[in-house]
């Protein structure tokens, strides 16, 4: 996720990252959808709302882990020009489907300040079995 942030940081975008809790090793499924989710939403902000400032939060939990990524109202400036961030290639719906499938929660839509939230928690288990 820290990469994520940086590349969306050399774009030009202005991004926060906050880390709650102490990372951990999750099963492979669980770290590529957690993975997934920070990439599509980032990129959703770039194409959409260009120029918004963006908060990604993530939280090691006892069992689960939760992502969010906020971005505030989209600047009227419109997206800089060359800049691209990689897509997963899902969109919202393929989050909420990936989310789903792993007994996780997933929420998106806007928020009352003019810009966009996604979050979504997935549940984990310590341990030989993931």
């Amino acid at each position: 996720v820290e990469d994520l942030v940086e590349q969306s940081r050399q774009t030009g975008m202005v991004v926060e990252l906050a880390v709650q809790g102490e990372a951990r090793e999750y099963a492979p499924e669980i770290e590529q959808t957690a993975f997934r989710v920070v990439q599509e939403a980032l990129t959703n902000v770039h194409k959409h709302a260009a120029g918004a400032k963006v908060m990604v939060r993530l939280a090691h939990r006892d069992a689960e882990v939760a992502m969010q990524v906020e971005n505030g109202a989209p600047d009227a400036a419109g997206p800089a020009p060359g800049a691209a961030l990689p897509s997963g290639g899902n969109g919202l719906v393929g989050m909420r489907e990936r989310v789903l499938a792993l007994g996780g929660v997933f929420v998106s839509g806007p928020t009352d300040t003019g810009g966009f939230r996604v979050s979504a928690v997935l549940p984990h288990r310590d341990g030989p079995e993931g």
